[in-house]
Formats: C-alpha cells, structure tokens, sequence
C-alpha cells in the first residue's frame, strides 16, 4: 500500500531539515553549503525539540507550550522551583511504631539511606528536586528506577526525561501497571515494584491543563521584548512652531540625543528656535497590558496551587495576610506533594510486612520555625487542659517519650485526672 501523499510530503520534509534525503541516506554532496544551516540532531531545530517533548499540539495563542519553553516564562519557573525546592529541603526520616504509639527513629532502614543518599552522583537535595520538577513538568510524572542487589533496594537512578522517556501501560489487562524505557532507541521493560513514581497532579501533566495560561504570559512577554527591541516607541517628542528642512532636523536630533541620551539623561535641556519637549506616558492600553501580565502570573499560580506571592506578586500582600498564605502554601500545596513522596516510598521502598509498623515520614519543622512558639503554646494548652499527655505532644515533634509523660495532669497544679472504671 502506498504511503497517502501528504505523509510522504510531511515524513520528506522531517528528514531535509536533517539533512537527509526521502531515503533516509545523507544529502548529495552538490546539497552541503545548505545541510550545514539545517538542524542536527546534535543540536537540533526549535520544532524538533518541540515535538520530541510532545508538545505538538499549539495553543490558542499559537505558541507550542514545551518543558523547555515553559521554564522560560518567570511564573512558572517560580512555582516550580518554590515547589521542587520546598520538598527537596525537607528531611525524610523512617520510623517504627510502637504497641503504645511510640516512634523509634529507623536510620538503618534501606529507605532512610536510599533518600539520603540515592546514589554515589547525585546529592539527596538535587535527586528530590530534580524527581519533583519532573513531576510538574512532564506528563507522566517523575521516575527514578529501584536498582536491588539481593532483593534490598540498593540505589536509585533518575530517568532524566530530555535523554530517556517513561511511560506507564498495563499489559494484557492486568491492574499494575508496567513502565517501558526508550533511552536512545532502545525499549526496555521496568516492572513497577522496581521504579519509583512520583505522579503528575494531572492525567495529561500540568503543562497541558496550564498551557493556555502559560501561552498568554509568553506571547505577552514576546509581545512587550518585541516593541521595546525594535524601540518602535519614543520616550517622548520636541515639537516646533514651524517646520524644519531637513538638514535642521537631523542637526536637531543629533544634539538632542548627545545632550540627553544613555548617561547624560536627567540633565537640564536648553530649548531653542521655540522647542517644546512633550513626554509620553502610559496609556490606557498600556496599562491593561500591564494589567493582562499580572494575570497571566494569577492564572499560572491558580493552575500550580502556588500563592501569588510565592511567584514575587505583592500586589495584594500585607503583613496580615502574609504568614496566612505561607500556611496555605504548606498545607495545600507542599503536603500534598509529600503524601505523594511518602506513599510511593513506603509502597516501593518497604516490605509488605514492615508497612504494619513502618512509617516514612517528611519532618516539615523547618517549614514551620517562624510558628515554633505559637505551636508550643498550643501544646501547653492541650496539656494543661488533659487534651494531650506530653508523650503525644512530643511524638507530633517526632521525639521519643519519657517515663511518666504518658500521664494526663495539668503541670500547673500536678493533680492527675481521675481514670473512671469501664
């Protein structure tokens, strides 16, 4: 069957940008002057990038929305790295649980020293955030593959996503889903006990459901780079009472921008032949582009769960509100990260019989050093009102219990709660 003559068109035209011919050989030597200006897959055209991404389908606004691309934009970036970061700096620590709800800190577990320390290239802060950035930009999520040596989970390696692609299929109907490596052309089978996933919040990635939003802040950055490039527009205007020959206005223009121009701005202008100097300011249509920028940066942050001033917008941010929007930030956007963290480790990272008494667990004190003494006043609270005993109160701060802290007594006045028989 013959190839429809479009696709020949469209698979001919793929293989002369690389400077190749329809057969798929090199491009006749007559042909080498112009193979030297086409794309290379060493450093390949913008549109292959593009579509190796799988960002091939345009937005809107015309702009394809990329992994590459999108980090360009500055609120995006912004979340993500506030994202990725954030999670990256938290220390992960194992613990067991006891018969009498006591956390025993695990240091020797395989996942304690796996996060810490994922393998012999890779510092544990950059493999989380790394895996974490992946998640947010790529469709399928961030993957690092479970090396075993005997069983035991022994390193684990980031799939870096620009040289290996991962993607997830059940086979046959079955309910665990198997991952397929093409790492430079060759597939490969992982099963799923044996990678580390750390899913997209979306079902076609973050950049799909975002891409429109992030199209717009593009589009009107090129948009603003554009006009101020080519200086289409003046800083402002002389204006004279008659018209000039041209001799008297380059003359004109030429000392005006000595006088005036790059370093010598700000002076004092001396106007002649009845000059008037007219500045130009911002319009109304200045300002709505100004205003269409700031929400391109709300539409992002909406999208990446991410307060505006995590991004730097301060427009609406006060003192009141600030501490308010970094609990948000910890409570709706980093925790929900962490449970991804936590549950993909304890799944792949733990045996079936350790999940009973085996928790995995990010230790967001850090996050939370600026609340410490509102936090400590609320435990003393809880315990002077027999809501808490001290023992509960220090396993929420993941510090083991002491004899006798496991009793409910108001410290203020030592009288312990009467135990009324069952």
């Amino acid at each position: 069957m013959n190839t429809p003559q479009r696709k020949q068109g469209m698979f001919s035209a793929a293989l002369q940008k690389l400077g190749f011919d329809r057969n798929g050989a090199p491009a006749a030597s007559s042909e080498t002057a112009n193979v030297e200006t086409k794309g290379q897959l060493a450093s390949p055209d913008p549109w292959l990038i593009e579509l190796l991404s799988g960002g091939i389908e345009p937005t809107i606004a015309g702009v394809t929305v990329t992994a590459i691309n999108a980090m360009e934009c500055a609120p995006v970036r912004c979340a993500v790295q506030a994202i990725s970061e954030t999670v990256a700096q938290l220390p992960f620590e194992v613990f067991e649980v006891g018969d009498d709800s006591s956390k025993t800190p695990r240091v020797d577990h395989p996942a304690y020293k796996l996060i810490r320390n994922p393998n012999p290239w890779t510092p544990p802060a950059l493999f989380m955030e790394q895996i974490t950035r992946d998640a947010l930009l790529q469709r399928w999520g961030g993957f690092a593959e479970i090396v075993r040596v005997d069983g035991k989970p022994f390193e684990l390696h980031r799939l870096d996503p620009f040289f290996s692609t991962v993607q997830p299929r059940h086979i046959n109907g079955e309910a665990e889903p198997s991952y397929f490596v093409t790492d430079r052309g060759v597939v490969r089978q992982v099963g799923y006990a044996d990678m580390l996933h750390i899913p997209s919040p979306s079902q076609f990635g973050l950049l799909h459901d975002a891409k429109n939003a992030i199209a717009l802040a593009i589009v009107l950055e090129r948009h603003g780079l554009t006009l101020f490039g080519k200086g289409a527009r003046p800083g402002g205007i002389l204006r004279f009472p008659k018209m000039l020959d041209p001799a008297s206005s380059a003359r004109m223009k030429a000392s005006w921008q000595a006088a005036h121009g790059g370093s010598n701005s700000g002076g004092t202008a001396v106007l002649e032949a009845g000059a008037e100097w007219q500045a130009l300011g911002f319009t109304s249509v200045d300002s709505q582009y100004i205003d269409l920028r700031k929400f391109a940066v709300d539409e992002i942050a909406r999208h990446f769960r991410v307060p505006p001033t995590f991004l730097y917008d301060f427009g609406r941010a006060t003192f009141a509100n600030g501490e308010q929007m970094s609990g948000m930030f910890l409570t709706f956007t980093i925790v929900p990260w962490l449970l991804r963290w936590e549950q993909e480790i304890a799944l792949k990272l733990f045996d079936e019989s350790e999940r009973a008494n085996l928790i995995g667990a990010f230790n967001t004190n850090n996050l939370t050093r600026a609340d410490f003494l509102a936090r400590m006043q609320g435990y003393q609270a809880a315990i002077a009102s027999r809501v808490l005993n001290p023992n509960e109160a220090r396993s929420w701060e993941n510090m083991p219990p002491y004899a006798g802290g496991e009793k409910f007594e108001n410290p203020n006045t030592s009288s312990p709660l009467p135990v009324v028989p069952a």
